[in-house]
């Protein structure tokens, strides 16, 4: 009976902490601190590969995160989906701050953040049972959406072919093994157009090879809607300006800012995740400092 009593419980109440696994909680104050008690920030990988957007991360991934992430990823914890999820949606913020991605539709009425996740394979998505990205990104969408930030998911991107296990791959390697792998589904170039800001989505970014193959992936969808679109309607992708057309983006897009020019096409992609590597972060020593607080 009392055996009875601890299974039908445990359907209630998380049998321990995602993170530390010490506390009958979802995530105890402590754990929760490591997730989400510092702004996010932005992460670059080392190397960073060429055509990586903008990224944030709320988290290093290490100790307690690591260990929360895991449990949703291959253990199915769905209950840390909220908070993996609170977590997201505020690299998210973070993210359409820094790159100054209004929510602005095409007639100036507000348009969603379009959050992308990155698609899992499809053998891993069987495995476990379910899509960790697609998931929390779901959530973070909620959250975004509670807070006053219209936002929706939209699981645009597709696996074209099949990829190798990206364990035990270095940097290099990722690259050439990701690349061209992912493919926007037919009719995804509309939802692009949508006004909104588009930011990829994932739950973790180590090398950032995913990353930069499902940017190359959107905006490959938005070159194919030739100059009429851009010329007619603001692509979230690229925004539009007077003159712009598809013979003036064969090399990409044109970043403004310190590395740019005062007439340079502003890229209005980014992405965010829950979790980075700890090296990725810019301002590393107040890094270290949070870090050692949090244990």
């Amino acid at each position: 009976m009392r055996g009875w009593w601890r299974d039908l419980t445990d359907l209630v109440l998380p049998a321990e902490c995602g993170g530390c696994g010490r506390m009958r909680a979802v995530l105890c104050p402590r754990c929760r601190t490591a997730l989400s008690g510092t702004p996010p920030r932005r992460v670059r990988p080392d190397p960073e590969p060429a055509g990586l957007p903008p990224v944030h991360a709320a988290a290093p991934y290490a100790d307690e995160v690591r260990a929360a992430l895991l449990a949703h990823k291959e253990r199915g914890v769905l209950a840390l989906t909220p908070p993996l999820g609170e977590a997201l949606a505020a690299a998210v913020r973070a993210g359409l701050l820094a790159t100054g991605s209004g929510v602005v539709g095409p007639d100036g009425s507000p348009g969603p953040v379009l959050l992308v996740p990155v698609p899992s394979a499809r053998r891993a998505v069987r495995r476990r049972g379910h899509d960790p990205a697609r998931r929390i990104a779901l959530a973070a969408a909620g959250e975004l959406r509670r807070t006053g930030t219209p936002a929706r998911v939209a699981a645009l991107l597709r696996q074209r072919h099949a990829v190798a296990d990206q364990a035990g791959l270095d940097a290099r390697q990722r690259l050439d093994n990701l690349a061209g792998a992912l493919v926007v589904a037919p009719g995804g170039g509309r939802l692009l157009c949508g006004g909104g800001p588009v930011v990829l989505v994932d739950d973790l970014m180590t090398t950032g090879a995913s990353l930069t193959e499902a940017a190359r992936a959107l905006r490959a969808a938005e070159s194919w809607r030739g100059p009429d679109t851009y010329g007619m309607a603001r692509s979230p992708v690229y925004p539009s300006a007077a003159g712009e057309g598809r013979e003036e983006r064969k090399t990409g897009p044109v970043k403004a800012g310190p590395n740019g020019g005062g007439d340079a096409i502003r890229e209005a992609i980014c992405a965010a995740v829950v979790a980075a590597s700890p090296d990725s972060f810019e301002n590393k020593p107040e890094l270290t400092e949070n870090l050692r607080r949090c244990r």
